[in-house]
């Protein structure tokens, strides 16, 4: 069952086209990447569907309701929740106080918003800073605080903006675990990453933009090999890659 359906948006900016009849879905319980070129229009179609824009053309509906034009604070309300690739944290509240900000939007019982905050920091791996200001964490802590915050939201989709661009080789093995312990426990995720091993390696459905448009939309074993994906993205020497690994069981 489809849990995000994105039916033909076209998102324009006067005469720039950001994105051209996209078109895909979400299935519940799954992980999706969206993956492309710098420019492809992946962050604007996250802007679509979290209500930071409104789309020019087409229709985003979420959990059986159209939510194409709501409002961000809706869209967050009804379940789906959204990280941002530039890191936003309250820099001069505690880790803590930030991510029980995410828990009050639908608990209005402290103890209660109290505890998920605490479930959210476990998660994330952040209890050793949890009384730090948010300003001082690392490019890393900051994203995994934005990670938590968001899921203390208790959101029925999560869509991750590159939460792994610029994370050491450790962080970004971290990052990969607490996302399929999400999947596991049964969160939707839509993932956009330039962190390719990270992303085909957890991704159930790849979607693929250039220019705006959709030119591939695929599991990550076939993606690898289609021809538009390879001009426009991944170049022979990953897919070449990926199928040498594949082969000797590194990636599933």
């Amino acid at each position: 069952m489809a849990l995000l359906d994105v039916s033909d948006v076209t998102m324009k900016f006067g005469e720039l086209v950001a994105n051209r009849g996209v078109s895909f879905t979400v299935e519940t319980g799954s992980i999706v990447g969206l993956i492309g070129p710098n420019g492809a229009g992946k962050t604007t179609l996250f802007n679509c569907i979290s209500g930071l824009c409104k789309p020019t053309e087409g229709k985003i509906c979420f959990d059986g309701n159209d939510i194409t034009g709501w409002k961000p604070y809706q869209i967050a309300a009804k379940g789906a929740v959204r990280t941002f690739q530039v890191v936003r944290p309250l820099k001069d509240m505690t880790v803590f106080d930030n991510v029980l900000v995410g828990a009050f939007l639908k608990c209005s019982d402290n103890r209660k918003a109290f505890q998920k905050a605490d479930e959210c920091i476990g998660l994330c791996r952040l209890e050793t800073v949890r009384e730090r200001l948010a300003g001082e964490l690392s490019i890393g802590g900051k994203k995994r605080l934005e990670m938590a915050r968001a899921l203390a939201t208790s959101p029925k989709l999560l869509m991750l903006d590159e939460v792994m661009a610029g994370l050491t080789s450790t962080e970004v093995n971290e990052s990969v675990e607490v996302i399929q312990k999400l999947k596991q426990a049964g969160l939707t995720l839509m993932v956009v990453e330039h962190v390719l091993d990270a992303i085909m390696s957890i991704a159930d459905k790849i979607v693929v933009l250039d220019g705006g448009i959709k030119i591939a939309e695929d599991t990550p074993g076939r993606i690898i090999d289609d021809e538009r994906v390879i001009e426009a993205y991944l170049g022979a020497k990953y897919s070449q890659r990926y199928k040498r690994r594949n082969e000797i069981g590194a990636v599933d």
